[in-house]
């Protein structure tokens, strides 16, 4: 799993030194099954349930599974990149969101309070804690600064599959859902809007967007739980 986090997070790098006005959503997913790839790693997404690209690339209102394109980024944008690879039987998913160029102030503030909202909940994914308290700490961040968080997609187990069990919402009370144990592997990952929390999925069936057409910010990274505390498997 650090292997594959590695991969991933390198992935993200480099697609952090790509991302500028101009620059095509479809060039950025070449770009990063290029580096997927040359790590040895195979990209998770690609005909994952039929997906069609290497990362999900979702801009401005868009939330999650925006599918890569001829789309030129433009100053003032922002760009949520979300990247899973498979390596010896392991996968590893993170995402981060991206300013192009200069951005509104109001953006810079929702994608900081979106990351940190992140690792709010990361602080409480330790042994003995239950998922909810992953999923209070997130969302009493994000709500504490005029945010909503998307409740229509959750984080998620993961380790020899994408997606597994337990679940891991980005809202609720403490207290709640599976006991962490050391071992347990995460995707955590909240999705920040900043109007309501309400979304949609286009007529691609992939790209969510919020209902409101309000600009949406995701930060994820997968993270062991240990005794010592958590791991983020998906840092450089």
């Amino acid at each position: 799993m650090r292997e594959v986090g590695r991969v991933v997070a390198i992935t993200l790098a480099e697609l952090e030194q790509a991302v500028r006005p101009g620059i095509t959503t479809a060039e950025l997913d070449r770009i990063a099954e290029n580096v997927i790839r040359k790590l040895g790693a195979v990209p998770a997404f690609k005909g994952y349930h039929g997906y069609p690209a290497t990362i999900c690339a979702s801009v401005n209102e868009e939330v999650v599974h925006g599918i890569p394109g001829l789309r030129k980024l433009e100053n003032g944008d922002i760009i949520s990149i979300d990247v899973g690879a498979v390596l010896n039987g392991f996968y590893g998913d993170s995402a981060r969101t991206f300013p192009v160029g200069d951005i509104s102030a109001d953006a810079r503030r929702l994608l900081a309070v979106t990351e940190e909202s992140l690792y709010q909940g990361i602080s409480q994914a330790k042994v003995g804690n239950r998922i909810s308290d992953i999923s209070h700490a997130v969302q009493k961040y994000v709500e504490s600064h005029g945010f909503s968080v998307v409740r229509d997609y959750v984080g998620h187990g993961i380790g020899t599959a994408m997606h597994e069990e337990p679940q891991v919402p980005n809202f609720g009370p403490p207290g709640r859902g599976h006991r962490l144990l050391p071992g347990m592997t995460l995707a955590i990952e909240p999705m920040v809007n900043m109007g309501e929390y309400h979304v949609k999925t286009l007529a691609d069936g992939w790209t969510v967007v919020t209902l409101d057409g309000s600009l949406s910010a995701h930060f994820e990274h997968t993270i062991a739980i240990t005794a010592d505390g958590p791991e983020i498997l998906t840092k450089v």
